[in-house]
């Protein structure tokens, strides 16, 4: 097990790619603090969703708590720490994947809007990365951080001018934080998902025409799962990746090489 022993913080951890990096740190032996927030699941099925991962890590033989809480807020990131400092006695691990892309047209943004999605997605990784860091530089054993970016912090779009910027931010924040964390055995690298088939880009995936360009386009001919992403994030917390830092991996089946 690549984490066997380790102890956890997951961010946005209910759903999608979150929920697939939860259940991949328990296969590989972590206990987990499942951060959810209440209000991003309103709407949805799936009411219980964190309860359920909790009952699945649990199911793997780990240990693991839900703490809900809007990431946006700073104080929420200094709970997560406390409750796996209760629960747990520590924070080995902090996989920073909490994110929100409601598309909209750029030219009538509300400034409301853009704002919220700022707080959250950078906003919201900047306090945990912060707050987990201050944790492991406290217990001296140096520690792993794995931030969620996106393909969108390399490309353009029309529908998501709020948000590519904020994935942008998030791969640079693993950059510098690389170079101020790393004296204290604290590495700090980010992923780029792709085309994922979660529920926060539901509309793209599940139009049938733009499913089949996206497959196209795609040389490994295929959407991408939360597992995929989930596997690339467990590897860049273990120590099989312990002499990397300041990376930003490309999880996309090669769609960003693909200019066709």
């Amino acid at each position: 097990m690549l984490l066997e022993g380790k102890r956890a913080i997951v961010t946005g951890g209910s759903r999608g790619i979150g929920r697939g990096i939860c259940l991949e740190f328990a296969r590989q032996g972590a206990d987990v603090v499942v951060n959810y927030y209440a209000g991003a699941d309103k709407g949805f099925a799936r009411d219980t969703a964190a309860d359920e991962v909790v009952a699945e890590i649990e199911a793997l033989g780990r240990r693991a708590i839900a703490v809900e809480g809007d990431i946006a807020d700073p104080q929420v990131s200094t709970a997560l720490v406390e409750a796996a400092i209760d629960a747990f006695g520590g924070v080995d691990v902090l996989a920073s994947n909490a994110g929100i892309c409601p598309f909209h047209a750029f030219l009538d943004m509300p400034a409301e809007l853009f704002k919220q999605v700022v707080d959250v997605n950078l906003g919201g990784a900047f306090f945990a990365v912060q707050a987990a860091a201050n944790r492991m530089n406290a217990q001296g054993t140096g520690g792993a951080i794995v931030a969620t970016s996106s393909i969108s912090a390399l490309v353009g779009g029309a529908l998501q001018t709020h948000y590519t910027p904020t994935k942008a931010g998030v791969h640079s924040l693993m950059q510098s934080a690389a170079i101020a964390l790393g004296p204290y055995g604290i590495r700090c690298n980010s992923v780029m998902p792709g085309a994922i088939a979660t529920d926060i880009n539901k509309d793209d995936w599940s139009d049938p025409k733009k499913r089949d360009y996206l497959d196209k386009r795609i040389p490994l001919g295929r959407f991408g799962e939360p597992e995929d992403v989930a596997r690339v994030v467990a590897f860049l917390a273990s120590d099989m990746a312990a002499y990397v830092t300041g990376a930003a991996l490309l999880v996309d089946g090669g769609l960003f090489v693909n200019l066709q």
